[in-house]
C-alpha cells in the first residue's frame, strides 16, 4: 500500500460550480462529489456543463460520497454513472432521496448501490479509507463535512457550509466534532473558499424567515417566492407564513415539485395536504391568497420564473399589485439574466424583492470569520482551499496563513493538479489532462470549443452562404443567402460579381475541384466583405454540379 494521497480536483477550483475531488491511496479511488454547473451567456445552446470524467475512466471507482444536494455537487453523478464504474454511492438520507429520483429519471437507479450516511452512527470504511462524518448547516438539509483518514495522513474536507446558531432544523455545524477531531490532529484540511473575501459572519436562515414574516401577511396580491429549488429550509419558512395569513401553496418547476415531493416524503417539509393547490386551479383562488413557490432564481430561460416574466407560462402571471421575492444570491455569469427577468417583472406592475432591497436572501456559506474559527478549531498542518474562483481561493488561503498555517504548507492549485499528501507534507506533483465537458440536448461531450466558436461567430456577424452551379465546364450567375448580415443590395451585388469573376477565372485555368472551388470562394469574399465593412461574416460556399 502506498503512503502518498493522490488528490485530483476535476472541478471546483478557479470557479463556482461542477464541484468533483478524487481521492487515490495505491490502486483504490473514491470520488467526493459530482457537480455541474449552468452555462454562460458564452456558452450558446449549451444546457449544462460538467467534469471531463476521461481521467476516471481506467480507474474503478470504489465509491461516490456526496456532502449535499446541491446540483453542483451531485447534478454530474448520472453522466459520471454513465461513463465509469462507481461501485457505491454515500450520502445522507435527503441528499440520497433527492439523488435516487435524479438517478431514476436517467435510468441509473440500479446502476451502484444507494448507501445512506448516519453521521451520528460512526465511521465508515471504503477500502484503505476510514471516513467519518460531521454535520454541517448550509442552505439545504443534511450537509456534512468529511474526514478521510488514511495511512498517508487525515484529511477534513468541509463541503458547503456556514457557522448557523439558529438553523430552522435545529441542526448546528458541529463544533464540538470539529473541535475533537482537531485534537486528532489534521494533517490536510480542504475548506469551501465561497465567501472567503466576505469579512464577519454569515447571517441564519432564520433572518430570511423573519423577513417572509414582515413581508407576505401585508401583501394584497400573489405572492412569488423563488429560491432554489434545493433550499427545502426556506420553502419551508415561506410555506409556514403563507399558511398562517391564509394563503394556498402552490409549487412551479419540475426541479422545486420533484424536490418538494421527496422532501415532504421523508419528512423534511410539513404542511397539511389542504393548503396545496395544483397551479391549474389556481385560477380558482382568488390571487390575496396565493403563495407560489417556483424556480428560476437564475434567469435560466426555459425556468418557471422567467417565463413568468414574459407572460409565458400557462398558469401562472403577475400583475399590478403582486409581489415577487427573489430569494436568492444571482451565480456569477447570470446577473445579466436576472436583471432581465426584475425588469420585465416589474414591466408587469409587481413589485420584485431581492437580496439588494430587502432581507430576503442569506448565503449557505461560510465568511472570513467563520473560516477563521474552523481553522482555528482544527489547526491544520496545510490548507488547500476548494470551491470557489481563483481569487476567492487565495483570499482563503491568507486567512490560513494568518491562523498560523505555514506559507509552504498552503496549496493553491487548479482542476487537474494533482495533489500529493505524505509524511513529509504537501504539495503538487503533476498535473492531469482536465476541462469541461457539454450537455447539449440528448447530446454529452459532442459540442467541442470550435462548435462554441462558430456558435458565437455566427451570433456577432451572421452567415453568408454563396450558392454556385457548375453545369458543361460553365457556372451560372451565384446566388446569395444572407442571414444576420444586413448589408445594402449593391454590397450584395458586388459580392455576386465577385463570386462570378472567380469560378470564372478557375474554370478558365481548368481548375473544377469542388474543394478548390470551394477555398477560393471563402477567401475572396471574406476579404471583399471585410474590406467594405470591417466585419466578420461565416462564409459557407456550396457549389453543385448538374
Amino acid at each position: 500500500m502506498s503512503d502518498s494521497l493522490r488528490i485530483v480536483p476535476l472541478g471546483g477550483l478557479g470557479e463556482v460550480g461542477k464541484n468533483m475531488t478524487v481521492y487515490e491511496l495505491g490502486d483504490e479511488t473514491i470520488v467526493v462529489d459530482a457537480g455541474l454547473a449552468f452555462p454562460r451567456d458564452e456558452h450558446l445552446g449549451v444546457d449544462l456543463i460538467l467534469p471531463d470524467f476521461g481521467y476516471l475512466h481506467d480507474r474503478p471507482v470504489r465509491a461516490v460520497v456526496l456532502t449535499h444536494a446541491h446540483e453542483d455537487h451531485v447534478g454530474a453523478l448520472p453522466y459520471l454513472m454513465r461513463e465509469v464504474q462507481v461501485g457505491e454511492v454515500w450520502a445522507t438520507r435527503l441528499t440520497l432521496g433527492l439523488v435516487k429520483s435524479k438517478l431514476d429519471e436517467h435510468g441509473l437507479l440500479r446502476a451502484a448501490e444507494l448507501r445512506e450516511i448516519e453521521p451520528e452512527a460512526g465511521a465508515i470504511d471504503l477500502g484503505p479509507f476510514h471516513l467519518e462524518f460531521v454535520r454541517m448547516a448550509h442552505s439545504v438539509p443534511d450537509a456534512v463535512g468529511i474526514c478521510i483518514e488514511t495511512s498517508a495522513g487525515r484529511v477534513l474536507h468541509t463541503g458547503d457550509w456556514k457557522l448557523d446558531h439558529t438553523p430552522v432544523d435545529g441542526l448546528r455545524t458541529d463544533v464540538g466534532r470539529l473541535a475533537e477531531i482537531g485534537n486528532r490532529g489534521v494533517d490536510l484540511l480542504l475548506g469551501d473558499s465561497t465567501n472567503a473575501e466576505r469579512p464577519g459572519f454569515t447571517r441564519s436562515e432564520r433572518v430570511v424567515g423573519e423577513a417572509f414574516r414582515q413581508i407576505i401577511p401585508s401583501r394584497e396580491g400573489r405572492v412569488l417566492i423563488c429560491s432554489f429549488a434545493s433550499n427545502i429550509h426556506r420553502m419551508q419558512q415561506a410555506i409556514d407564513v403563507g399558511i398562517e395569513a391564509g394563503r394556498k401553496v402552490a409549487v412551479v418547476g419540475r426541479s422545486m415539485r420533484r424536490n418538494m415531493n421527496v422532501a415532504h416524503n421523508l419528512g423534511y417539509v410539513q404542511m397539511p395536504d389542504e393548503a396545496l393547490v395544483r397551479t391549474a386551479d389556481l385560477e380558482e383562488v382568488p390571487p390575496h391568497e396565493q403563495l407560489i413557490l417556483c424556480t428560476g432564481s437564475q434567469g435560466e430561460p426555459l425556468s418557471a420564473l422567467t417565463r413568468i416574466a414574459y407572460n409565458d407560462h400557462p398558469a401562472v402571471s403577475v400583475e399590478r399589485g403582486d409581489t415577487v421575492i427573489i430569494s436568492a444570491r444571482p451565480v456569477p455569469g447570470n446577473e445579466l439574466r436576472v436583471h432581465d427577468t426584475i425588469n420585465r417583472l416589474t414591466r408587469s406592475g409587481a413589485e420584485v424583492l431581492h437580496e439588494e432591497n430587502a432581507p430576503v436572501h442569506v448565503s449557505g456559506h461560510a465568511r472570513a470569520e467563520e473560516l477563521r474559527t474552523l481553522i482555528g478549531l482544527l489547526r491544520p498542518k496545510a490548507f488547500k482551499p476548494i470551491h470557489g474562483e481563483y481569487r476567492m481561493q487565495a483570499a482563503h488561503g491568507r486567512l490560513a496563513q494568518d491562523a498560523g498555517v505555514p506559507a509552504s504548507s498552503i496549496v493553491i492549485a487548479e482542476n487537474g493538479d494533482v495533489v500529493e499528501l505524505d509524511a513529509t507534507g504537501v504539495r503538487i506533483t503533476g498535473q492531469i489532462a482536465s476541462g469541461v465537458t457539454f450537455v447539449d440536448g440528448l447530446g454529452v461531450g459532442d459540442i467541442s470549443d470550435v462548435a462554441l466558436r462558430d456558435r458565437r461567430h455566427l451570433s456577432e456577424d451572421g452567415v453568408l452562404i454563396v450558392v454556385t452551379t457548375l453545369s458543361d465546364g460553365s457556372a451560372s450567375q451565384p446566388e446569395l443567402i444572407a442571414r444576420g448580415f444586413a448589408e445594402s443590395e449593391e454590397l450584395l451585388a458586388e459580392m455576386r460579381q465577385e463570386a462570378h469573376e472567380i469560378v470564372s477565372e478557375l474554370l478558365a485555368g481548368d481548375i473544377s475541384e469542388i474543394k478548390l472551388i470551394q477555398e477560393h470562394l471563402h477567401d475572396g469574399i471574406g476579404q471583399l466583405v471585410y474590406d467594405r465593412t470591417h466585419r466578420r461574416p461565416m462564409i459557407l460556399p456550396v457549389v453543385v454540379e448538374v
